[in-house]
């Protein structure tokens, strides 16, 4: 019992690569009862908006690069197509194979997308998401000369862990209930360089040829260098896992070789955010009991549908946007498909930026933003199947920006929703193991929409006026799965409850262990609403 309340007061330290100095909790005695009203509520904003600052922008890059150098492979199949140096000309591939190597990746990412991110839970997170980025950064200039089937293996193992692993690593700083939004906007890379990637292939078009290499050539090499040069600065700029007041990282042994970054907040920042977020400074050794509680907990399956679906959409649209509007306009040149897929992403960033805050400030309704969108995407695939004529095709491309607009919300949302969830029920780790099972077994709806849709389903694509016409049926079906998958979520959650344990800072402790109770744990409960909204930065 007395071994159990010196881990509770955080007196026995969890993490090996850290060691405790003297550290006297009556220093603190605010944690106790009195958490949001030991720190003025603008002090705490201000401190979040430093954080912003320093973890935002590094976070947005990371996934910018990586989704670039994720989903180029789709533009190359349309690149140069009118001189044939388009990926499957050169490689010599044939479309089921190119839908082989695309849905491999996907393969990889969800066997290696759990242990990944347990694994980041363990080491030192910061250098482990700038191992991401150097491995994509890698494996995608090496795309350049090599055959891509086997890389895009290659790729999905290094990649694994990227997505689970950012939304655990916000987990470390910030209370659930700001996290949907500060997901939403990182998750904005996505869209920005979907739609740049589109922009700027155009140009390596251009280029094709020079150097002895292929427009696309072009495009892996480039994207690949900057990849692996920004992880490797990465290392001195994410901020490691913040450490209770008192505290100092262990630099013994092999760890004084590891690069080390400032820290994210010092001197009465720091402060001010152990008041509010004791709970992350203060947790228990996990062990695969924990693994099994998380695994076999109800509430992650509807949360696995809803991922299923929207991110299989999502990843089809992207691998194969250039293909299906080809397919409504088979005038079009490698250049302008490259021009048009822009727009779908931009479409995709509004939609983020306009909903993901509403969605945190009313997060009791998670599964009506969640849904509204969906029913966007249904509609505008409906538009992109059956609408337009051979003459006037454009119509068809408008349901395509139905379909952006409606995907942009959806992922941000469900994993923001995970983290609500298992947070207060399972603590951190519960966290990243719940997140990695999410968008794991999620993806495959990736694999579903890589590999069996579109030019991966023979008879689906023959060309005529039917083209894809089941492939944009089976991917309406998957998303009302997942518009079902959260009603059920919803209703279950109200009837069951969400079962989580008394809010402490120990949040992955047993019922009946409450010690701490800290600022953002007592906000979990209350809804924000559109107060505060209007009244500057403050109000995030």
């Amino acid at each position: 019992m007395a071994e159990d309340t010196a881990v509770k007061a955080g007196s026995i330290n969890e993490y090996p690569d850290q060691k405790s100095a003297p550290f006297n909790q009556d220093e603190f005695p605010e944690d106790r009862e009195a958490g949001q009203e030991a720190a003025d509520i603008l002090r705490v904003e201000k401190v979040y908006n430093k954080l912003d600052r320093r973890i935002l922008p590094a976070l947005w890059i990371l996934y910018f690069l990586c989704s670039a150098i994720r989903s180029n492979v789709g533009l190359a199949q349309t690149m140069n197509i009118e001189q044939h140096h388009d990926i499957g000309s050169v490689l010599h591939l044939t479309p089921h194979q190119i839908s082989t190597g695309l849905a491999l990746f996907y393969v990889c990412y969800v066997l290696f997308d759990l242990p990944a991110n347990l694994v980041m839970t363990v080491l030192r997170p910061n250098v482990w998401l700038a191992r991401i980025v150097i491995g994509v950064g890698i494996v995608g200039t090496c795309l350049t000369a090599m055959r891509a089937v086997l890389l895009r293996l290659l790729l999905g193992i290094v990649i694994a862990g990227m997505w689970p692993g950012m939304a655990y690593y916000l987990t470390l700083f910030y209370p659930p209930s700001r996290t949907g939004k500060r997901i939403g906007r990182y998750f904005t890379a996505s869209q920005v360089s979907a739609a740049v990637v589109g922009l700027v292939s155009a140009g390596f078009q251009k280029m094709d040829g020079l150097g002895g290499l292929v427009g696309f050539q072009w495009m892996f090499l480039l994207y690949g260098l900057v990849g692996f040069i920004y992880g490797v600065g990465l290392i001195w700029w994410l901020p490691d896992r913040p450490l209770p007041p008192g505290e100092s990282r262990d630099r013994s042994g092999w760890r004084k070789w590891i690069p080390q970054s400032p820290p994210a907040l010092t001197g009465e920042d720091a402060r001010v955010h152990y008041q509010d977020l004791t709970r992350v400074y203060h947790r228990r050794r996990w062990g695969m009991a924990d693994f099994w509680a998380v695994l076999f907990d109800w509430r992650a399956w509807p949360l696995v549908v809803m991922y299923f679906g929207v991110v299989g959409v999502g990843i089809g649209v992207q691998s194969y946007a250039t293909i299906i509007i080809r397919a409504t306009n088979a005038n079009l040149s490698g250049v302008d498909l490259s021009l048009l897929t822009a727009p779908i992403w931009i479409m995709d960033l509004i939609a983020i930026l306009l909903v993901t805050p509403f969605s945190d400030r009313f997060h009791r309704y998670r599964a009506v933003f969640f849904s509204v969108p969906v029913l966007i995407q249904i509609t505008g695939l409906l538009v992109t199947t059956y609408s337009g004529s051979e003459a006037n095709p454009w119509p068809r491309y408008g349901g395509l920006l139905l379909v952006g607009f409606g995907l942009g919300p959806t992922v941000p949302i469900c994993m923001t929703w995970t983290n609500e969830i298992f947070q207060p029920r399972h603590g951190e780790v519960g966290v990243a193991a719940a997140s990695a099972l999410v968008s794991g077994l999620g993806n495959l709806g990736s694999i579903l929409t890589t590999y069996a849709l579109y030019d991966g389903w023979a008879a689906d694509s023959l060309p005529g006026p039917k083209q894809y016409e089941k492939s944009n049926l089976v991917m309406i079906g998957i998303l009302c799965a997942s518009i079902l998958a959260a009603i059920l979520q919803t209703v279950l959650l109200k009837k069951f409850g969400a079962g989580a344990k008394k809010i402490s800072s120990a949040s992955s402790t047993s019922e009946g262990d409450l010690v701490f109770t800290d600022g953002a744990a007592k906000r979990e409960v209350e809804q924000r609403g559109l107060g505060r909204l209007f009244r500057g930065r403050a109000g995030v």
